[in-house]
């Protein structure tokens, strides 16, 4: 089972309405996740479109594992600290930062986890990006941050120093499943740039604005993943 984890980019889509839906009871709460052939979506924001950060993650990722997920590529919305990298663009991250609170299934165990980014994961994401011609950049160090505000000037300005994108939810993803032991990924889809990165100030419109512009872009990319030869 393969599972495709997608955020406010999908939030109204409708390519996975004819899809089977289950309720998955899991010991953080129940998790909606919708499935057809060998693949499995779960929208992390949940049916009461929570905001970032009240996502349950614990929920989300242990409802994976409870389906059999052998695999996780995500979609997730950042935001740019770079010029080059710029909004209606993807990068395929090959790593993340987030020194602040970030979730555990081993709250009562000594239990140590190496977290990472799946290369051959990574990598049949981005053969699919060239495949359809998009703009991806291949690589980079996404940076994780509490929300449900967006950064400050002078936050950006820190990490910029050490990152590339800024989101709000991969790196609690990608720790959870590599506790879990499921090889996960992420495709980030830049639809601003960061406070403060550009000359103009950034404004929720922009952001908005650009959401709704990459979706149709998404939706294609994950129409032609659901074909794909995708590594477990």
């Amino acid at each position: 089972m393969k599972a495709i984890v997608g955020g406010t980019s999908l939030l109204d889509s409708s390519l996975f309405g004819e899809w089977d839906e289950r309720n998955i009871q899991t010991p953080h709460g129940e998790v909606q996740v919708r499935q057809a052939g060998g693949f499995a979506f779960l929208q992390r924001h949940g049916r009461k479109k929570v905001p970032p950060h009240v996502i349950n993650h614990h929920a989300n990722i242990w409802a994976l594992k409870t389906i059999g997920a052998t695999a996780v590529m995500a979609i997730n919305s950042v935001g740019s600290m770079k010029i080059a990298l710029k909004p209606g663009s993807f990068v395929i991250p090959n790593d993340f930062m987030a020194p602040w609170v970030i979730p555990t299934f081993f709250n009562s165990q000594m239990r140590f986890t190496i977290p990472s980014l799946d290369p051959a994961l990574s990598g049949t994401l981005r053969n699919l990006c060239e495949q359809l011609g998009l703009h991806v950049t291949w690589g980079g160090v996404y940076a994780q941050t509490l929300g449900p505000r967006f950064e400050t000037k002078a936050e950006i300005n820190f990490l910029r120093k050490y990152a590339d994108i800024v989101g709000m939810t991969m790196a609690s993803e990608a720790t959870l499943s590599a506790e879990c032991g499921i090889p996960y990924a992420s495709l980030c889809s830049v639809d601003n740039y960061a406070n403060g990165i550009a000359r103009k100030p950034l404004t929720m419109q922009e952001v908005e604005d650009n959401v709704r512009s990459n979706r149709d872009t998404i939706e294609l990319l994950i129409g032609t993943l659901l074909g794909a030869d995708i590594p477990s």
